[in-house]
């Protein structure tokens, strides 16, 4: 399978964007991300560019979590990410743990598949919600109420966890 040009410049500025957030000295390069996801999503048939991206999102979370497990596993704090639940980036926003906010994410995929699929879509996708409608079967307004739904779940499940 070939990546073409457009794909790869999409997944190339959704990977950059992940890891403009990352601490700085961070070891993986959006370019390193992309072509790991790619080449786990070499072997794959997708009907469509929204199921490739879709599958990439899937990819990336996966790469994304590996690779903090990874810097956990060295040092302390290895997981911390600087990431938002909130559409664009804010300076206000503490730092969240890309361990804990993937296993917030799995909590809520018991919770809600859809949901949790929401957030994988929006979140390491970078789809909009009328992109994740079309790939999921659902409403536009359905992937709208349910990113808003998961985003405030998150958010509290996160909180909670800091405070234990």
């Amino acid at each position: 399978m070939d990546l073409d040009p457009d794909a790869y410049d999409t997944l190339r500025r959704i990977a950059a964007s992940y890891l403009e957030r990352e601490r700085a000295g961070h070891t993986l390069q959006p370019t390193a991300l992309v072509h790991e996801a790619f080449i786990r999503l070499a072997d794959g048939t997708y009907a469509d560019e929204s199921h490739f991206r879709a599958a990439a999102a899937t990819a990336m979370r996966r790469i994304l979590v590996d690779h903090a497990r990874s810097r956990g596993a060295d040092k302390r704090g290895g997981g911390r990410l600087h990431i938002t639940l909130v559409d664009g980036v804010t300076a206000d926003e503490p730092d969240i743990d890309l361990l804990a906010l993937d296993e917030a994410i799995q909590a809520l995929d018991g919770l809600s598949a859809r949901r949790a699929r929401v957030v994988e879509l929006r979140f390491f996708g970078g789809m909009t919600a009328a992109e994740i409608g079309a790939t999921l079967g659902i409403a536009t307004k359905t992937a709208d109420a349910d990113w808003y739904f998961a985003r405030a779940w998150l958010r509290k499940r996160l909180d909670d966890g800091d405070r234990t």
